[in-house]
């Protein structure tokens, strides 16, 4: 048998797979990366563009603060429980069920301590309920 002798050719390497190869890698980079955003919550505080009332009726400001502290009309609230927050309202309003309850929460209030304030103010027959937010100008 005789061969033939091959020529001495240099190896050389053929791009055009690698070229695929990285466009198929590229776009689920671009994919990937464009649906990576959905996975965090980017939430903004609420904002209201409102006339202020010239008349208000009779109403009670709640601000509960980040750590789940309630403050009614100035004056802080001694515990954390529905029940005594329903005491403190009822008491703030008076007995008038017309009374507006304004919920002034911190951003960073848990959604507990909110849901808080409005099952006591069910409780207390205070159906006339309003949240506070920011206006767009600050």
């Amino acid at each position: 048998m005789k061969f033939r002798q091959r020529r001495s050719e240099e190896p050389e390497i053929n791009l055009i797979p690698f070229i695929d190869v990285l466009l198929v890698v590229l776009i689920f980079l671009m994919l990937s990366t464009t649906y990576s955003k959905f996975t965090e919550l980017q939430i903004a505080l609420p904002v209201a563009n409102s006339e202020q009332l010239k008349e208000r009726p009779q109403e009670i400001i709640i601000a509960v603060s980040a750590d789940g502290r309630y403050v009614i009309n100035g004056q802080a609230v001694e515990g954390r429980t529905v029940e005594l927050l329903t005491a403190s309202l009822t008491q703030a309003s008076q007995g008038r069920p017309e009374t507006m309850v304004i919920v002034s929460a911190d951003a960073s209030a848990a959604h507990q301590s909110v849901v808080n304030v409005m099952d006591a103010a069910r409780r207390a027959g205070l159906s006339r309920l309003t949240f506070a937010a920011q206006t767009s100008g600050q």
